[in-house]
């Protein structure tokens, strides 16, 4: 965009900028051919005439939502299959992940229908079905042949998988699973999709044969006949209504009234039934959970993309508005000028940053165990599941309290549905209670470590997200010498958790020795377990970053790791000074440590102050994606259609 079409202030600061922000663009797509392919495709959908509502989304009725929204769902995957084919690449691998992210909902602005097929649907065909079943269904899913849901919680159960009372039985007979919905709270509900959209289904159930409950496991269930749409036999099924957003997402409710399936409809790559109605277990009953575990490690990736496209709109905006003097002599100030205001927008941004990372780094870890899995090993499984649970909560927890701060910072210009926050915060909110409800996740995180802990107390070998406890143990839970480093910081927040940990486990000892059970043990206990899982997450997040940031730094120019590095301390100062309270309970920090760390926290901020807008500008996400006038390329004009 030529330089004369962009407001002057915020040319100001592209031109203040201390490094390149195309280097850090390049980083945070992935690369020179990742950045071409997604400016050529947002290119091409933007032009489009098929994206661009004639009336504004939240004009329409529920009804005429759902038809715009299915309308350019099925023209986005049309047009993104031809955008690949016509370049020579039709794999549908390549470009399914294109319909979920930034892209698919910046266009698609209150949620795609078609989301949860390429989400969950596809990845538990690839993840809980056999060689053979994936031969025969995995193709057209792929294609949108067939489109399909996931449907595992119900009206009276969600994260409880194991209460959980749909119920599929084996018929030795006919070698046909029967499945019920034997009461109201039994019936399905939330699955994406499902109310209008998709003809076929993942439903988790209760496995019954020979006269015995095998536990929760997966079958493909048709829903509608692919010529008409309309139910199957059995099939009871329709819309749960208006949510606080996301209502283009089709949510939908299901039961069933003595539902016939083959016995091939079960997937059966972990656990099996064979046709005499014996079961065979699995190696591990958390394999049944492969699919929860990875649509959490996309959730923490997704969020800190949601994080970026609001940092973007606030920074911007704070730029080109002024508000206030500060040297009364003077004229008004940006508003990004006051330190409170900077407050508000740059730890946002240090979020989105090392939430990337840690995803990044999450990703790892999950195809290193999905790798180990396949050749037997389960070891990391336990793991992978507890440090998953426990980032997803925080992660989705963190970005929601951002949205609103940031919100909050564009004054009663944020608060128009314009402005576009209304939307993500609808996306990062529902993110808060769907794969696993927050505190649950926590708890379950918490169970872990309370397992592991007790396994350092016998010097067993752990697992490299809490080798720490090992340091704790080893120096007689001594309260830590404080350091105002980050690897100081990491250190301090890991002695948190562990301080925390062990109090738990001491607590949950007293009470079961007082006559309560283990588990009324654990309930009583449950407040303190909480923060426990919240400690070991935060003390991770900052770890993680620090560390992808250093590797990351040994690759870049000296201009962006010193910005880098810069985010990484802003965000560990800022978890360090909301984590204070328990530093002083469990380290040696000092009323002068903690001025000296509220003084290196402003200095942060003034230092990242000269690139926050080459910075969001790195995200390099394109107006019609942000669909606010508000954070505008150049001005409060929006190059979109709202």
């Amino acid at each position: 965009m030529p330089a004369s079409t962009v407001n002057k202030d915020l040319q100001a600061e592209r031109d203040k900028g201390s490094f390149d922000k195309n280097e850090f663009t390049l980083w945070w797509v992935g690369g020179k051919e990742k950045l071409k392919e997604k400016q050529d495709l947002e290119t091409f959908l933007a032009n489009d005439p098929d994206f661009h509502n004639e009336t504004p989304i939240h004009f329409l009725s529920h009804k005429e939502l759902y038809e715009e929204t299915i309308r350019q769902a099925t023209a986005i995957f049309r047009k993104v299959r031809k955008f690949h084919e016509d370049r020579g690449n039709g794999d549908p691998s390549n470009y399914m992940q294109i319909l979920g992210g930034l892209l698919g909902n910046g266009i698609i602005r209150q949620g795609n229908p078609l989301g949860i097929h390429f989400a969950m649907f596809v990845p538990a065909l690839l993840g809980h079905g056999s060689p053979e079943q994936q031969a025969e269904w995995l193709p057209r899913a792929l294609k949108c042949q067939m489109l399909g849901t996931y449907a595992q919680t119900e009206l009276g159960h969600g994260t409880f998988l194991r209460g959980l009372e749909t119920t599929a039985t084996y018929d030795e007979r006919t070698q046909e699973f029967v499945l019920e919905s034997p009461t109201l709270s039994s019936y399905k509900w939330w699955p994406g999709g499902l109310a209008h959209t998709v003809n076929y289904c993942v439903v988790m159930a209760q496995l019954f044969s020979k006269g015995k409950c095998h536990g929760i496991q997966p079958f493909i269930v048709q829903l509608r006949d692919e010529d008409t749409h309309m139910p199957m036999k059995g099939i009871v099924i329709g819309e749960i209504g208006n949510k606080l957003g996301m209502n283009g997402v089709n949510n939908g409710y299901l039961g069933f009234e003595k539902v016939r399936i083959p016995r091939k409809n079960m997937l059966m790559k972990n656990a099996k039934l064979l046709a005499d109605g014996t079961f065979v277990k699995p190696p591990s009953q958390a394999l049944t959970y492969g699919t929860m575990m990875f649509v959490r490690v996309i959730i923490v990736r997704d969020t800190a993309l949601h994080l970026a496209k609001v940092a973007t709109i606030a920074v911007r905006y704070s730029c080109v508005r002024r508000q206030s003097h500060i040297n009364p002599d003077q004229p008004e100030v940006q508003v990004i000028d006051h330190l409170t205001q900077q407050y508000k927008l740059f730890p946002s941004i240090a979020r989105s940053i090392v939430f990337k990372l840690t995803s990044d780094n999450l990703w790892e870890m999950y195809n290193q165990v999905t790798s180990e899995l396949d050749q037997g090993n389960l070891e990391r499984l336990p793991e992978l599941h507890a440090i998953a649970c426990c980032l997803k909560a925080v992660t989705t927890a963190d970005a929601a309290k951002s949205v609103e701060t940031l919100r909050m910072a564009c004054g009663g210009h944020g608060y128009m549905t314009c402005a576009n926050f209304y939307n993500t915060y609808g996306f990062v909110t529902a993110a808060c209670t769907y794969e696993g409800e927050n505190t649950v996740l926590l708890l379950q995180t918490a169970r872990y470590l309370i397992k592991v802990w007790n396994q350092a107390l016998k010097g067993q070998p752990l697992g490299p997200t809490v080798q720490y406890l090992n340091s704790f143990i080893q120096s007689r839970n001594n309260r830590h010498p404080w350091m105002d480093t980050v690897p100081g910081i990491i250190k301090a927040l890991q002695t948190v958790a562990a301080g925390k940990l062990r109090l738990a486990n001491e607590h949950i000892e007293q009470r079961k020795k007082a006559g309560y059970t283990h588990e009324e043990a654990v309930n009583l206990t449950s407040l303190e377990l909480a923060t426990v899982a919240e400690a070991h997450c935060r003390a991770f997040l900052v770890q993680s970053g620090y560390e992808m940031i250093e590797k990351l730094c040994q690759k870049v120019s000296p201009a962006m790791a010193k910005v880098m590095r810069t985010i990484g301390e802003l965000y560990a100062y800022n978890e360090a000074l909301d984590s204070i309270g328990s530093l002083v309970r469990f380290t040696s920090v000092s009323e002068s440590d903690i001025n000296r760390l509220q003084g290196k926290l402003e200095a942060a901020l003034l230092a990242i102050r000269p690139n926050a807008v080459n910075l969001v500008d790195g995200f390099a996400i394109p107006d019609v994606l942000l669909g606010s006038p508000l954070g505008a390329y150049d001005d409060f004009r929006l190059a979109s259609r709202m």
